[in-house]
């Protein structure tokens, strides 16, 4: 055991110890510079369990306004059954009616030193510890290729549209054959609803058919941006993008398509254009580029080969610029000679369904009507099909890949008001853009750009791992991950954008980019390289021994990469510990599964303490974390593809079997959420059916004695929730330091 871990046992037992004293802590001063954050209802939840009617509410975020050594103090409650005050709850912010019914009617109120203050709604029980919010399936559809396709419920999030304090649900469909952004073929459209918590579907967003369905392309940030108390719902748009408003009882109210911009329609692009690549489409698609060869940038600056020839390695035959009938006859070789030499994966005459061009869209709507509110356009653009992102470059040509991996969040960059973040690109070139959004118009913020990654030869090269041009940003090349985090990494009361293994400050200065000396065994031992890219990431306290914030990375570079996962220091970057392995990790995690052990444990290709205690090989699932237990340790998530998810203890096994649900995103394995969306601070699991006719929502029925504001009233937690959708999803962490064996003096208090 290490002298620090040791040490923090002693301390736990010295709080142990004196936990009868109930000391309380001084409160810092009172400010109103914080962020600003949702005004929520009471969130009281009921439900049935085989000991009685459990009931869970929210503490929120104003009303706890002193620390004690054992949970958060200044608003008690006051429990009624059917009119009559049954208890007084002061330690939590739940309880168990052992003589509770299924159709008992419960209501709580807020006692402000033993007067009755805010009285919640009556609530009647769920039954089981669950209830099914009602879904409207999208109907069947066909590609142009001919293949049928169906709709299962994907992603989702939510946002306080109307104002009055609870949460509507807004739930992405995705099609039968939503693609990766790697992967050839048509998708079918993708659709955003919002439902009222009773199940009424308010509006339908159809992305349209110049938006590809896949998890790289369809992030969708529901938010309160203007801090009107209602949220907006800002994402990536297209001409043919539209919004279905219905009535209360389900029927049509309009139908409305997305405003372009004047300059557009001036320019002929409709709401009507289709611009999804035919796999005839694509070989007149390169015969056009081909012909415009001398006119690419890096070929006039001498950077690139001066002729197609020379880029694929064959004789001078051509004379540039090329006629139609030379530039069909070197995509020809391209296509059936020169792609397939490079790797057998290269079947170029299949290549469809890609959006190559056409206008791209940063739209805003309205979270209550899904009324466009505006639109304009997504920067960057994507230039062009991917040429000089790197598509062509390596030994798999995949057009429309890498210019389209896309990523979104949301960020208090200036601690008070959330803005939108929109990204594109994380292999070779970068960029970010933030936005604002005033009530009345959007306000671009700063923006990041790397620059191009340098290449010799566009069609035979190695673009990753190197510099971008930009001289401020272009070391955060191949540094992005497939999700993204805003934390205050460096405690200024400002969130930061953790974009992998780089972090952009609040200003848009580049705070860091992360790289470490390459161990012996790797491709280039003793140099310096980047920690790279991966897959999952995870930003919050773990070592709260260590002043602020840690990163958990898992990386995929390999024998080019210093880790195959790695602990780093979010303020500075450094690396704590990590590990080589040579390969793509691909998975990791972290939670507090060993609570003997002090921090949150760490897996991925091993589990360790927070210090770097090694603790064996064997460790818990990867696909997603949850708050549920009683005692702050976290559960995983399990079950991906046709296997019935759950919820599973690192200690107790099973707690909880999701019968007749299923999760998403393939071997993934992703609830549709995870978030305290109702009742206390414990996260709920919220999963679809297996015919997606419903979303059901999972609570947390352990009698806990642990009491804390809702955590969406922490603003690191709250913008990870909206962030949670994005491409790959991660877990939602606090700002703070969130375990069975926290420190109540240091949970912050919010104003």
């Amino acid at each position: 055991m290490t002298f620090r871990r040791a040490a923090a046992l002693v301390l736990a037992a010295l709080l142990a110890a004196t936990a009868t004293t109930g000391t309380t802590y001084a409160r810092p001063p009172a400010s109103n510079s914080g962020p600003h954050l949702e005004k929520l209802d009471r969130g009281l939840v009921a439900t049935t369990t085989s000991e009685g009617v459990f009931l869970s509410w929210r503490l929120l975020g104003k009303e706890a306004t002193s620390r004690t050594d054992h949970g958060l103090a200044g608003t008690d409650f006051a429990v009624y059954r059917n009119g009559k005050r049954l208890t007084t709850v002061t330690d939590s912010t739940n309880y168990l009616d052992k003589a509770g019914t299924p159709t008992s009617q419960y209501r709580v109120v807020s006692l402000v030193n033993g007067r009755e203050r805010d009285r919640s709604d009556y609530v009647t029980p769920w039954s089981g510890g669950y209830r099914e919010l009602p879904l409207r399936k999208p109907a069947d559809g066909v590609t142009p290729a001919g293949e049928a396709y169906t709709y299962s419920a994907n992603d989702m999030s939510v946002g306080d549209v109307d104002g009055d304090g609870e949460y509507e649900y807004v739930v992405l469909w995705n099609p039968s054959n939503s693609k990766d952004v790697s992967q050839i073929g048509y998708t079918g459209n993708v659709y955003i609803d919002t439902y009222k918590a009773d199940g009424r579907l308010l509006h339908r967003l159809d992305l349209g058919v110049n938006i590809r369905a896949g998890a790289h392309y369809t992030q969708f940030m529901v938010y309160d941006f203007d801090g009107d108390g209602r949220s907006e719902m800002m994402l990536k748009t297209a001409p043919g993008t539209k919004t279905t408003r219905y009535t209360k009882s389900g029927e049509i109210s309009s139908e409305r398509y997305i405003t372009m911009p004047a300059a557009d329609r001036r320019a002929g692009y409709s709401n009507q254009d289709d611009y999804r690549v035919s796999k005839t489409g694509y070989h007149d698609h390169l015969v056009a580029m081909f012909q415009k060869w001398q006119d690419q940038p890096d070929v006039k600056r001498g950077q690139w080969p001066a002729t197609l020839e020379a880029a694929f390695g064959i004789a001078p035959r051509y004379q540039y610029p090329l006629n139609r009938a030379d530039a069909s006859a070197l995509v020809d070789y391209f296509m059936d000679v020169y792609a397939p030499s490079r790797s057998t994966r290269n079947q170029l005459r299949n290549f469809e369904g890609f959006i190559l061009r056409g206008p791209e869209y940063l739209s805003v709507f309205d979270g209550l009507t899904g009324r466009e509110l505006q639109t304009t356009h997504y920067e960057p653009g994507r230039t062009d099909d991917g040429l000089r992102w790197g598509d062509y470059a390596m030994a798999r040509i995949e057009p429309g890949n890498r210019v389209d991996r896309f990523l979104a969040g949301v960020a208090y960059l200036d601690g008070k008001h959330p803005s939108a973040v929109f990204a594109r690109g994380y292999y070779t070139r970068t960029t970010i853009a933030t936005y604002g959004w005033n009530g009345r118009k959007l306000t671009k913020g700063w923006a990041v750009d790397s620059g191009w990654t340098p290449m010799t030869n566009p069609f035979n090269d190695g673009p990753h791992g190197r510099d971008g041009t930009d001289p401020q940003y272009g070391s955060i090349t191949t540094q992005g991950f497939h999700s993204l985090s805003a934390a205050d990494v460096d405690n200024d009361g400002k969130q930061e954008i953790v974009y992998g293994s780089a972090t952009i400050d609040d200003d848009g200065s580049l705070l860091y980019s992360s790289k470490d000396v390459m161990p012996p065994g790797s491709a280039t031992p003793g140099e310096v390289a980047r920690l790279g890219h991966g897959d999952a990431m995870h930003v919050t306290d773990i070592d709260p021994q260590r002043p602020g914030q840690e990163i958990f990375t898992v990386h995929e570079g390999g024998t080019y990469a210093p880790y195959g996962y790695a602990l780093r220091d979010a303020a500075t970057g450094k690396t704590i510990y990590g590990e080589y392995s040579g390969k793509d990790t691909g998975r990791g995690m972290i939670g507090d599964i060993v609570p003997e052990e002090p921090g949150l444990e760490t897996w991925a290709m091993r589990l360790r303490t927070a210090d770097g205690d090694a603790l064996g090989t064997a460790f818990p699932g990867t696909n997603a974390s949850i708050r549920w237990a009683a005692d702050m340790t976290t559960q995983i998530v399990d079950g991906a593809i046709d296997v019935t998810p759950s919820i599973k203890d690192w200690r107790r096994g099973t707690l909880l079997t999701a019968d007749g649900t299923r999760t998403n995103n393939y071997t993934k394995g992703n609830p549709s959420l995870v978030a305290d969306i109702l009742g206390d601070w414990r996260e709920e699991l919220l999963v679809r059916t297996v015919d997606s006719s419903a979303i059901r929502i999972y609570l947390s029925t352990e009698v806990t004695n642990r009491k804390l504001y809702t955590l969406m009233h922490d603003p690191q937690y709250r913008v990870e929730v909206a962030r949670q959708n994005t491409t790959y999803n991660q877990p939602s962490y606090t700002s703070f330091y969130l375990a069975s064996d926290l420190d109540w003096s240091k949970v912050p208090l919010v104003r």
